[in-house]
């Protein structure tokens, strides 16, 4: 991966990691699952007037929509209102990257480096001294929301490469198109009528700088710049820069909400961050620079 697409990769995760404070903003004040089918709607509007469809099936189109809007943030902001802090909510996503290499493996044939492996077992560990936590910001429950949307990061990642789609933005504006009447047909299901009802009367500032901070910069920014990574390098090589967002995600919980950070989650936070930097690392270049230096 060039030094460009790197950085623009860690921006995302940035994005990514503050996005979870966000949430928790607008979910502890309105139905957490109409939050995230109002960010989808005004993340396609007006985009969706202006941009053609792009040129693959249906299948995936619908399939990432599904996946992107019920399945990674509907479950996501659903964990968040449970009771998973803003924090580890970033950190426990971090599932998806063990998924997401599995994938890569058994789907679509790639080549799994040591160093790929390494990193997303350093990862796994940080991720399990995670799920020991006894402060309380990660409830069983909550947890359970989160493996499901860890899992459909990682079919969403895959979706986009057996799509092989050239039109990155429009196929990401077009599946998002889905998201929205999935996620409230989900909200009735479970809700009933009342909670359409209550939504007018939760609309805050608070709650509205939630939802257009996850429409605009979160989703139609960053899934933008992500796809086109997705696209243009192996998804076992892209996945591991997720492993970033839980330190941004921790550091903007500590901001905004003041959550304490206790010995436990400094460690996981370094072995995922050093699993980052063992998945990103090319032992091969770095030997054939060396040789090169040599004469």
């Amino acid at each position: 991966m060039t030094i460009r697409d790197f950085l623009l990769g860690v921006g995302v995760m940035i994005i990514w990691g503050f996005n979870f404070s966000a949430i928790k903003l607008g979910a502890d004040q309105t139905n957490p699952i109409l939050l995230t089918a109002m960010r989808f709607s005004f993340a396609i509007l007006p985009a969706i007037f202006f941009i053609a469809k792009p040129k693959v099936k249906w299948r995936y189109i619908l399939g990432y929509g599904f996946c992107f809007g019920v399945g990674v943030w509907g479950m996501m902001t659903w964990s968040i209102t449970i009771g998973v802090s803003a924090g580890m909510a970033g950190l426990v996503l971090q599932l998806n990257i063990v998924a997401s290499l599995l994938l890569a493996w058994l789907l679509l044939k790639e080549h799994i480096s040591w160093q790929k492996s390494l990193g997303a077992f350093f990862a796994v560990i940080g991720l399990v001294i995670s799920l020991f936590l006894e402060d309380g910001s990660v409830p069983l429950e909550g947890l359970v929301f989160i493996l499901i949307a860890a899992l459909s990061w990682a079919v969403m990642n895959y979706i986009v490469k057996r799509s092989g789609t050239t039109e990155v933005f429009a196929f990401s504006v077009w599946g998002m198109l889905f998201a929205p009447f999935a996620l409230s047909c989900l909200a009735f299901g479970f809700h009933g009528s009342q909670v359409f009802v209550d939504l007018p009367g939760q609309l805050n500032q608070e709650v509205w700088f939630s939802i257009l901070f996850q429409a605009y910069p979160t989703t139609l920014l960053g899934y933008w710049i992500w796809n086109r990574l997705l696209l243009k390098y192996p998804m076992s090589t892209v996945s591991p820069l997720t492993m970033l967002v839980p330190i941004f995600g921790l550091i903007g919980s500590v901001i905004f909400y003041q959550e304490q950070i206790s010995y436990e989650k400094y460690v996981a936070a370094m072995f995922i961050l050093s699993g980052v930097v063992l998945s990103q690392l090319s032992v091969d270049k770095l030997r054939s620079k060396y040789r090169l230096l040599r004469g």
